[in-house]
């Protein structure tokens, strides 16, 4: 499945109208209809905003959009015998966690960034209870598989910390992220 099909099917298995979820967004029905149709996607911060509401992960929401290296990346970093801090400066986060999950490819502008990488905390609950920390914003789809890739090699040597290293400094607006110069 695919964000339009799981955002349609999560939405009606909570029974919540087209109309009700714009109302919940902020957002025209003829938003959420073009988002579940595949005829859009929302911005990444509405993403953020859809999946609190919904009470699901964002890995659950973007569904099967993650390529197929991604997908085995995400089981190889999975570490059920440790976790590791991971810090995130532009965003000022740090969590502890023992897997991460990448975004689908966002459109948006120029200087927009293109991917979000998450900590997933809880990998090993129901996909939909897994708590999803964001952690930053990349540019380019080498530079989030750099980033995950030496995640993964810092689990797999049972690293207690990392720093991320490719994510990107952004400016937010009211509905965009640009990239800060």
């Amino acid at each position: 499945m695919n964000f339009a099909e799981n955002l349609k099917a999560i939405r009606k298995e909570q029974g919540i109208s087209q109309e009700e979820l714009a109302e919940m967004l902020d957002v025209s029905r003829q938003a959420v209809s073009k988002w579940e149709s595949g005829n859009g996607y929302p911005e990444v911060e509405k993403l953020l905003i859809i999946s609190e509401k919904l009470k699901v992960s964002l890995d659950t929401l973007m569904g099967n959009e993650i390529g197929k290296n991604e997908a085995v990346a995400e089981k190889k970093l999975t570490n059920p015998s440790g976790e590791i801090s991971i810090t995130s400066p532009n965003e000022g986060v740090i969590v502890r966690c023992s897997s991460v999950v990448r975004s689908q490819k966002y459109k948006g502008g120029k200087n927009s960034p293109k991917f979000a990488l998450f900590a997933q905390e809880n990998p090993s609950a129901a996909r939909r209870d897994a708590a999803n920390t964001f952690l930053g914003w990349y540019m380019t789809e080498e530079s989030v598989t750099k980033e995950i890739g030496e995640i993964m090699k810092a689990l797999n040597e049972g690293q207690e910390t990392y720093a991320l290293k490719y994510s990107v400094k952004v400016k937010r607006s009211f509905l965009s992220v640009k990239l800060e110069e």
